[in-house]
Formats: structure tokens, sequence, C-alpha cells
């Protein structure tokens, strides 16, 4: 089947290294296809990708190196759903690399994609059906970085 959507991120000359380094990371992902600047594109872009794809956990995405003109910015972020605190830890580390944290579980990577890595606990524990606990959930994240699990468990109970 394919898929009806697809991310496609624009970078300016690093497309084929960023697809590396997130298929190093996540399980689950590959490099799908290449297509270089052929012949007749300008010497600094010669034999560069000029489109590609990969997929991590069966998400495609489409990549171009279309240069300067267009930047990421946090309007729009990748969610990244995490089983344990150990996944939130090394996706953390490895995404945050050369990048920066935010809060609440964001972070930019190296090249300046927005990042949410984010137990996939974390809305039934801010939507508690007690209010109470629910606000202490949110106070709780409100004061993190990366996502602490245990903090969060503590704050609820």
């Amino acid at each position: 089947m394919t898929q009806k959507i697809i991310p496609f991120l624009w970078f300016d000359d690093a497309a084929e290294e960023a697809m590396n380094h997130y298929v190093s990371i996540f399980k689950n992902s590959a490099i799908v296809s290449l297509n270089r600047f052929g012949d007749n594109a300008p010497p600094a872009m010669k034999g560069k990708v000029f489109t590609g794809s990969f997929q991590i956990e069966g998400q495609l995405f489409h990549v171009i190196n279309g240069g300067p003109k267009y930047h990421f910015t946090e309007a729009i972020s990748l969610f990244v759903n995490c089983e344990t605190q150990d996944e939130i830890d090394f996706l953390w580390t490895k995404l945050c690399e050369g990048g920066s944290e935010s809060r609440c579980g964001w972070l930019k990577d190296k090249y300046g994609i927005s990042w949410q890595i984010i137990p996939t606990t974390l809305g039934a524990l801010l939507n508690h059906p007690d209010p109470e606990k629910a606000g202490r959930a949110v106070q709780a994240m409100l004061q993190m970085t990366k996502i602490n699990l245990d903090l969060l468990k503590k704050a609820v109970e």
C-alpha cells in the first residue's frame, strides 16, 4: 500500500548525512532511494544527493538538498512514542548530539529538525480522571527537559 501522506524535508546540502544519521539511530529504518546530481550540476553539488527517501518504523520520508532558501522551525516536529525510559534516554541522547534541548520532551537535532520524545503513557497521566493528579503530572512535566517517566508517575501517585 502506498503511503498517502509523506513528510518532505528540505535540507541545504546535508540530506544524505541526515538520512544516514536517522537510520543509524532508529532500529526499524532504512534508506529507500538516493538520486544524485549529475554532470550538469554545479561543481559543488556534482555527485551529492539531490533527492532521496528513507523509512523509520514504517513511516516514509522524502528529502531534498534544495539549498539555503528554507529552514526548519519548531512549528513542525516529529513526535516519537516511546515505551520505556531506556528508549527515551537513548533517542534523546542520539538526537540531541550537536543539537539543543528544549522543554517538555522537545529537542532540536543538529539539522534543525524538532522532535518530541514522548512516553506513550504521557497522555493518560496528563488526562488522569482525578483532576488533581492530572494537574500534578502537568506541573511535573513543565519542569522537565527530557521526560522522566518515574518522576511523572510519582507526581500522579
